[in-house]
């Protein structure tokens, strides 16, 4: 660790606060590992910094829970390789450092639907779950791509949804929504997909389509559809 990351960390130290790792914890946060910085401090600290694709990778590899969230926040997406991102992936051990991971950096890289293609067959809990998290994502951010860009995510959250691990049902339910959030079109194509695991014998899969119609029907979802489609 160098003198700048080793600043970095006690910058973090300074700003930690213990008392917040039980509430965390409460969350399903994996704390083995945290020191208690909220995600204000760090992305305050992480404006200050700046891009910096070098630091990120010496703060990933202390392994502090924290560091690992700031790293994504101050590395640089046109320099993160599709190497890099599989070796972060295999060191996810808790759902918000895999959710802050891909929606601060992975997302944006130009191996997103390459990743969450791999990623979604893979049998690690929180591999697995980064790849429907950057479907999710994706949908979110993605502001280009045609509708059937998405639809065709339908078989993999299909395949998915038979996965009855909290992290990885709750990320494809995920992903479902935030495809059907995108436009009217992908709404009702959305729902129809969501309709079809709600009827499925297996719980997980019923589990799943049932949380995506809630949110897919809500009057405040559709109201807030566009109305145009890719």
């Amino acid at each position: 660790m160098d003198a700048a990351t080793r600043a970095v960390v006690a910058e973090l130290r300074a700003l930690a606060d213990p008392t917040r790792l039980p509430g965390m914890s409460r969350v399903g946060i994996n704390v083995e590992r945290a020191i208690g910085v909220s995600i204000p401090h760090l992305r305050k600290v992480g404006r200050r910094l700046g891009p910096d694709h070098r630091l990120a990778l010496d703060l990933w590899d202390t392994g502090i829970h924290e560091a690992r969230i700031l790293a994504s926040m101050v590395d640089d997406p046109a320099e993160v390789t599709r190497q890099q991102m599989d070796g972060w992936a295999a060191d996810l051990d808790s759902w918000d450092v895999c959710d802050q991971v891909i929606g601060n950096l992975f997302d944006r890289t130009p191996f997103a639907v390459q990743a969450a293609r791999a990623w979604t067959k893979r049998d690690e809990e929180f591999v697995k779950r980064a790849g429907f998290a950057l479907i999710a994502t994706r949908a979110v951010h993605d502001r280009t791509s045609h509708d059937r860009a998405f639809t065709a995510w339908f078989p993999t959250i299909r395949r998915g949804a038979a996965d009855d691990r909290n992290y990885v049902k709750k990320a494809v339910s995920w992903a479902l929504r935030q495809i059907g959030k995108r436009n009217l079109a992908l709404n009702a194509a959305a729902i129809a997909e969501a309709q079809t695991l709600a009827s499925s014998p297996v719980p997980c899969t019923r589990w799943i389509g049932r949380d995506a119609l809630r949110e897919l029907r809500l009057d405040e979802t559709q109201q807030r559809l566009p109305k145009d489609s890719g």
